[in-house]
Parts: C-alpha cells; structure tokens; sequence
C-alpha cells in the first residue's frame, strides 16, 4: 500500500501508521525514505521528542529548516510571496524577520501562519513528489498538530504525500478530528502496524540467536521488533539478569519487565564518563547536539566527543544527516537514560542547559523547557522567562503559551503582589480561549477578579465583561446577563466610565438576544453618560453600539444621526486613540450595514480588522468579519468576502468559539450560493444550523435558519425553506430579523409562497415588506418591497406592472450600490417584459442583468438570466466582467481592476496594494493578470500609461 502511495497522484494525500511503541513505525518510515529517494522525489523528515512537546513547530523546524536554509532565498521568497514568507520567519528559525512586510496576526487568525506553511510545500515540490515524513506526532507540540490538521483538512496543491506516524491511544485530540474527516473524505488512509510472527522475529534476528529462542522471545514480546531486538541484544552481551542499579520508568508506556531489564544491563556496562555524556544528551534532547550535551554533563565538550564514539559502537546513539546532531536508537532508549539519571542531577543538568541556551542568544521558548525543569520556587528569573516564553508563542501556538504561563504560576510566591499573579493569570486566560478552552479561562479571570483591589474599578469592568463574554460562549447567557446586571448595581457611581463600559456590553448582550428595544435602552443610558465626560472612544463605543440598538429597532432616524455622531468621532481619531475602544468602530460598521451606507460600513470593518491585528484584539473579530463581509456581499464583492469567510471559519475552527463558526457559515452558505456552489452553500448553512441547535432565540439561531432557508429556495425545495424561515425568522411577518433586512427575506419568502401556490400568503409578505419600506425611508426595503410587489404582479396575470416595479427596484438598487440586487430585480423585469410580449425589451434586461451578474461573480444568477435568454431564442454571449465586450482599454475594467490600476499609477507594490484595498496578494495579482490581458499591455509601466491615457480622453 505504501509503495503504491509513492507512485500514485490520487486523492490520496496522507498515510497514517499506527502502533504501538517499539512496534516498527520508524523503521517503515526510514525504508520508505529509502525508496522515494530511488525514485527521484525529494524526501524530508521531522519528529517530535517527548520531553521537548511545546518547542513551537518543532515537527516542522525538524523536517523543513535545513532544506530551506540550503534553498536560494530569492527564488522561493518570490514564489511564496511577502506574506506568507514573513509567517513562515516565525516558524523556521533559518528565515529572518522582514519588518513591515506582514500585518499583526490576531491568535484565532493563525491559519494564515498554516496556510504559509501550505504554501512553501507547495513551492518545495513544483519541480518534483515531495514525500513529507512525520514521526511520533503524538508528541507533537500544539503548533505543530495544527499545521498537520489544516494540511490533512486542506491539503497542498502539489504533489505532496505526508506519512504521520502516531501511538494509537495518545493520538491528541487536536488532530483526531481532522484525521477521521480525512479518512472519510478518502485523502488520507490508515496503516495499522502489528507484532511479528514467529517466522518473521527468526528473520528479524538473523543467525543471532535459535529458532527456538526467537519463538520464546516472540511469544514474551507480543512480536513488537524492538522488545525482540533489545531481548536478544541482552542475550548476546550473556549478562546475568540483573535489574539496573537505579530506578528506571518508561513514562506512560507498558514495556515487559524483561525488556526493561535488558535496557537497564545495557546501560551498566558503560563506564562513569560513558554514562554521564549519555545522561547529558537525554537531558539536552532527541536530536542533541554535543555542546548541548557537555553543559547538561558538565564535561567538557571533548570528553563528550569521545564518549560518543563509544556510544555510536554501542548502537545507542545514532548520527543524522546533518552534522554535529544525533539521535537516541529509539525514543524508549532516551526515555530509560532520563528516568535512570539522579533526579538530583537532572535539576542541575537542566539549569546548565538553560544558562548556555541563553548564553548563545536561544529564545525565551527555546530555554523554557529547562528553565521549568529545574527552577526554583519563587525563582523570579525563571518566572520572567517563562511569561516572556508564553509571550512570544502566545499568537502562533497559545496552547504552548498557557503552558508557560502555567509554569510561571506555579513558581509565583504566595508573597507576591496580586497585580502580577492577575497579569498571569489573564494572559493564560486569553492563551485558553485562543484554544477553545473557555471553562479554563473563565475560571482564570474569575480567580483574577477575586484578587483585584476594592480600587481597581476600571480593570475589574473589564475583567468582568470578558467573564460574561466566555460564558455566552458557554452557553450561559443568563449567567452572563445576571454578571453584568450586577457588575452595574455594585458601582459606586453608575454615572462614570466604568458604568458607561458596562452598559455598552448590555446593550451588545441584548441584541444577540433579539431584544432590540433593550438594545437601545442600555446604548442610550451608555450614550448620555459618556458624552458629558469627554472620552471619545468611549462616547464613540455608546454612539455607536446605540445606532445598532436603534437600527434594529427601526428606530432610522436616530440610528442615522448616532451613526454620523460615531463615524465623525472614529474618521478623526488616529489608529492608538481608537483602539482603546475599538469596539466604536465595529458597532459603527454593524448599524452601518442596517441603514444603507455598505461603503462607509466596509471602510469601518476594514480599519476595525487592522487595528485589531495591530493590537491582538482577536475577541472582536466575530463582530468585524460578519459586518465587513456583508457589506462587500451587497457591494457585489463576492470573491473577496468568500475569502474573508474562509478564513473566519478557519479562525473559528481553531478556537473552538462554535457561535463564531456558525456565524461565518451561515454568511458564507449565502455567499456560495448566490457564487453559484449550491453544494457548498447547503453544508456550510446546514453546520451553522446543527451548531446553533442548543442556542434557540438567539440572533445567530435567527440567522442560521433563516440563512439556510434561502439556499433551500435556490434548490427548489420552498415548502421546507418556509417552514425553516416562517419558524426561525419569528412569524410570517418574520418579526425576530431587524426591520431592514427583514425585506430581503420578505422578497424571498414572497417568492418561495408563489412557488407553492400561497397567493394569500405571498401578498401578505410583500405587503409587510411595503409597511417596511414606508415607515423607515431606506432604499434597500424599497428594492426588495417594489420587487416582491413585482413578483406578486406577475404572478396575477399583470405583467406590464411587474415589469415597471421591478425596473424601478433595479434602479434604486444600482443607486444603493448594490448590483446583484439590481441585476436581480432587472432579470425580472426581463422575465415581465417577455410575457408582456416585449420581446426586444427583455433581452435587453436579461443581456444586461447577465452582464452584471457576471461582474460579481454571481455565477448562478448569470445562468438563470443566460437561460432565460435561451428560452426567448437568443444565444447568450460572454462579457467580460465589467459588463463590456471583452477586449482592450479602461472601459473594460470592472471597479476592483481600476481601483488596482490606479494604485499601481501610485507606484504601490502588490503588498501595498493589497493592504489598501484588504485584499490577499494572490487576489492582488490575479487582478493584475486580467489588466495585462484586458489593456494588451505587459508591465506595470504600461498600466499605468494606459490608465492615464484613457482618463484623459
């Protein structure tokens, strides 16, 4: 199976091997090397050691450093591009930072340190099979684990085959998840590994010892290779049966006492000095290098190069292919070493390995792991490496940064002062739910807020609201509410800052709990303390979570003027004054979308998902992706909002915020339908259902229902898509969606009624739409009223009317900005105009809603349109995405390609390309390929000739 998995480019991406230890899992792994080599693929290893499992990517420094150090840097920076090299300077230590070159990355955004590490296996094997080999990922650290779960989920578009070898029962749970998908998905398959037969351990052994020997042996081995090997090693050496003459433990392995006792002779043998340099190594690592190996010893580094080259003979330790580096024979052997040295010795080992990492520059991560070893209590040295390891790790691998945190308190003196035992603490907490563990996190900040001085207001509001934060994602939203409640009666003065903060979280509170009016209640108490007391973040946070209150409530009027109250506020504060309450900017963008302005809405989002990065503030990224993703979706911005989408539900995954998840699945169902991937518009909609299931009346509850209801419609199935819209949407009239979006669905409930023959019903939903549309004044419920009336109109038998409304919805819309809204509503005036019998006006609207569909990238309403034209006799013909024939010149260019064209006229790189208009640097540059083909040209100079000459004339 194995050989066949070299040779074949299938599905089949990953091969797992199973076993026990000892079992043979390295040595399949070294022949299979063997045998790729032969056949020309480039083969790379790495393991993870068991006593080292939090160094970060240490599987993949193991495998990729050196190859990647030996590369010519240009060529695979070029191909990996600026920002996936500048994520791969924090996983391989051989690459150096490039400052400026990478935004911040926020800890729930390290998928785009895994997808920069997809990325460079993808550049590795464009010339030739890459065969990546994986060793005891059981041990893997955090970082590591992730990397593989996202390579096994998604795996790289290369010839790229990954060989993982695990322990059954110690596979981690962060991997076990993306394991089983891949074996369902058939990407991956499993290879479990047994004992020998009695035939095979003769053959293994060799004329070392008789048949009949190698059967006993087999029989007490269970057939694991190793036991047999290390057995008739014993046998060969004809030492008396004698256990080792210091304790021994093989950790969390069951290995027969004999085998235990053969390791134990094999290590008596050795010389005082042998022995020492052999303990030194286990302590320095697996792989060790001799320097390291000589300080843990405390002999000098000669003495350890003679001693090991009586452990080479010995088949203790091994070379690897890279000099100055050995290995144990095998992970037990190092294990047994470590657990027979004096654990006296060990603590003194550890420190010296500590003291020359750091005298050699090492990291804080790299020197963490002996200096948790052997530190003392209250060792404050010690302690401020650890939190400085936690530190550094802390947005790549957090599970590897609570680690660390967790060491520091441990070592943290009863005497110390408070402030800095809370510092710890909430920074393990954040490290915890970077990973999903909210339970332990909650419990951190709790503990934290029990320690806080009576005076200590400020940062207790604060503390405070991030508890209710993780019990909502606990699911315990009274709990949450009953903390806030409290929080504001116990402040000595509500009309502070202090109350002001904790109001704005009430009223964010109440909107997820659909109680709008709430909502404003809590944003207009928050407003009118803020204001008097000068503090413009703050003021700008109540103003604008006020205007998402009233917005939902339809309150229009005033969720306008708080809207243009925050946004003056946020537009004149620099990027530091903001993110002191950056909130502002999202609640900002969040109402924004709910009153018609997606530009300015896109433009808050935006800068609120910068600053953010900058800042680390990752817990408001479930807020920013929804709201700048909608607004990019009615702006006809598909591609790019699927990308944002993608990556928010790779962020969710990782931190196991399940609401998040759900929240950017439903978004992105929608997306992917309107695109035109049905299928991946219903299983994406389906899972935000599933996850939502124990979250009934809450807002994403509303959203997922309603959300996979309209992929339902698009798929024909009306009667199931009311039934989930009519029960999660609150009603027939749907009263559970905030009043301006409540006429989008109301137009899509229209026709889902029509499709089934509920007139009545159909005409009481365009009507609710009207009602809408009269009592707030905003053109987007006008769209969708005019077009649901348009709808019922044609319906009736009166075509002449629907095609006049639903003209007049697709100009409001273009008007609005919102073109697949418009294109929507013009191919239904070209649907009316054609029964009417205006057979030149229909194609005419369907050509031209076909053209607009296209430039957004909504494939599937280009096809109904395109089909439509099919029926009336006339045989569709391409556009290119602008709307125009394609062909040269600036006419051709859709709005993303010239907003592109006119910063490269500014002489920007793709980086800052690409960081202007959020956008990646591999949309950046397909962008700039289609203003190569569409303007004849072929340089960056002779774009922005081309540009310029064609706005002059």
């Amino acid at each position: 199976m194995l050989e066949r998995a070299l040779t074949q480019q299938g599905r089949l991406r990953a091969v797992v091997l199973l076993g026990e230890p000892g079992i043979g899992k390295t040595c399949l792994l070294e022949e299979l090397a063997i045998r790729a080599a032969r056949r020309g693929q480039l083969v790379l290893e790495g393991s993870a050691s068991e006593l080292e499992r939090e160094l970060p990517f240490g599987v993949f420094v193991d495998a990729l450093d050196e190859y990647v150090d030996a590369l010519e840097p240009r060529r695979w920076s070029l191909a990996v591009g600026d920002e996936s090299r500048a994520e791969l300077a924090h996983v391989l230590p051989s690459i150096p930072p490039s400052p400026g070159t990478s935004a911040g990355l926020l800890g729930v955004e390290r998928y785009r340190t895994h997808r920069a590490v997809r990325r460079l296996l993808e550049v590795v094997a464009a010339t030739k099979p890459l065969l990546l080999l994986l060793d005891d990922l059981h041990w893997a650290d955090s970082g590591s684990l992730e990397v593989v779960g996202a390579l096994l989920r998604r795996p790289p578009g290369a010839r790229v085959l990954m060989v993982l070898s695990l322990r059954p029962r110690q596979i981690p749970d962060r991997l076990s998840g993306a394991l089983e998908r891949a074996f369902r998905a058939g990407t991956a398959s499993r290879v479990e590994l047994g004992g020998l037969s009695p035939d095979e351990a003769g053959e293994l052994l060799g004329g070392e010892v008789s048949r009949a020997v190698a059967v006993a042996l087999c029989e007490e081995t269970g057939g694991n290779p190793f036991y047999l090997q290390q057995l008739a090693r014993s046998l060969q050496r004809r030492v008396a049966a004698v256990a080792s003459t210091r304790e021994m433990s093989l950790g969390e392995v069951d290995v027969p006492d004999a085998v235990v006792g053969a390791l134990g002779e094999e290590f008596a043998v050795l010389d005082a000095g042998t022995r020492r340099a052999l303990e030194g190594a286990a302590v320095a690592g697996d792989p060790f290098e001799p320097d390291v190996a000589a300080a843990a010893a405390d002999r000098s580094e000669a003495s350890i190069m003679e001693a090991l080259d009586a452990l080479l003979g010995q088949d203790l330790v091994r070379p690897t292919d890279l000099p100055r580096r050995f290995r144990f024979r095998h992970p037990l052997v190092r294990r047994a070493v470590y657990e027979s040295a004096p654990a006296g010795w060990r603590l003194g080992a550890h420190e010296r390995c500590a003291e020359l990492l750091a005298s050699q520059g090492a990291s804080a991560a790299a020197r963490a792991h002996h200096v948790e070893q052997a530190a003392r209590y209250g060792d404050t040295a010690a302690i401020a490496i650890l939190k400085q390891a936690g530190d550094s790790v802390a947005q790549r691998t957090p599970a590897g940064a609570a680690r660390w945190f967790g060491a520091a308190l441990r070592l943290l003196p009863d005497t110390a002062a408070s402030a800095e035992r809370v510092a710890l603490l909430t920074a393990r907490a954040g490290a915890l739910a970077a990973t999903g563990q909210f339970a332990g996190a909650l419990s951190d900040l709790i503990e934290s807020l029990r320690l806080l001085p009576a005076d200590a207001v400020a940062q207790r509001v604060q503390l405070t609201t991030a508890c209710a934060g993780l019990e909502q994602l606990l699911g315990r939203h009274q709990a949450a509410h009953a903390r806030l409640i409290s929080a504001v009666a116990d402040l000595d003065q509500p009309a502070s800052a202090q109350g002001a903060a904790l109001m704005i979280t009430l009223a964010a509170d109440a909107f997820f709990r659909l109680e709008y009016e709430q909502s404003r209640t809590w944003g207009a108490r928050a407003f009118e303390i803020a204001r008097p007391l000068g503090d413009r973040p703050l003021t700008a946070a109540a103003s604008g979570v006020l205007a998402v209150g009233a917005a939902f409530a339809a309150a229009v009027p005033e969720a306008e003027r708080q809207c243009s109250a925050a946004a003056e506020l946020v537009d004149t504060m620099p990027d530091e004054e903001l993110a002191l309450r950056l909130d502002a900017a999202v609640h900002l963008a969040g109402a924004e979308v709910y009153i018609d302005r997606f530009a300015e809405a896109r433009a808050h989002a935006a800068r609120s998902l910068s600053v953010a990065r900058a800042t680390g503030q990752g817990e408001l990224l479930p807020m920013v992706i929804p709201a700048l993703t909608t607004a990019m979706w009615a702006m006809g911005q598909l591609a790019e909002a699927a990308e944002l989408l993608d990556g928010g539900i790779e962020a969710a995954r990782l931190s196991g915020n399940d609401q998040a998840l759900a929240w950017h699945l439903l978004n992105r169902g929608v997306n992917a339908t309107v695109a035109g991937d049905l299928e991946l518009g219903l299983a994406t909609a389906r899972e935000a259902v599933d996850l939502t299931r124990e979250l009934v009346d809450s807002f994403v509850w509303t959203y997922a229902g309603v959300s996979l209801a309209t992929v339902l419609m698009e798929s024909g199935e009306h009667a199931r898509a009311i039934e989930l819209l009519v029960r999660h949407g609150g009603g027939e009239e749907l009263s559970s969606i905030p009043a301006v979006w409540r006429t989008w669905w109301l137009d899509r409930l229209t026709c889902s009624l029509l499709a089934v023959e509920r007139r009545e019903a159909a005409a009481r939903a365009g009507a609710a739409a009207a009602e809408i549309a009269e009592a707030t004044g905003l053109r987007l419920p006008v769209v969708m009223a005019q077009r649901a009336a348009a709808a019922v109109a044609l319906d009736s038998g009166d075509a002449a009317q629907a095609a006049r409304l639903a003209l007049a919805s697709s100009v409001t819309a273009g008007e609005l900005g919102m073109p697949i809204e418009a294109a929507t509503s013009r191919a239904l005036s070209g649907r009316a105009l054609a029964v009417a019998g205006d057979h030149a006006g229909a194609v005419a609207a369907l050509r031209r809603a076909a053209d607009e569909f296209d430039a957004c990238g909504a494939r599937r309403g280009r096809g109904e349109a395109e089909r439509e034209l099919g029926r009336l006799g006339h045989r569709p013909y391409r556009r290119s995405r602008s709307g125009q024939p394609d062909g040269p010149g600036v006419a051709a260019l859709t709005a993303r390609e010239l907003e592109v064209a006119h910063l490269i006229v500014d002489r920007k790189t793709n980086a800052e390309i690409a960081g202007a208009l959020f956008l990646s640097q591999k949309t950046v540059e397909s962008h700039i390929r289609n203003l190569f083909r569409k303007l004849d040209v072929n340089s960056r100079v002779e774009i922005a000739r081309a540009v310029e000459h064609g706005e002059r004339h």
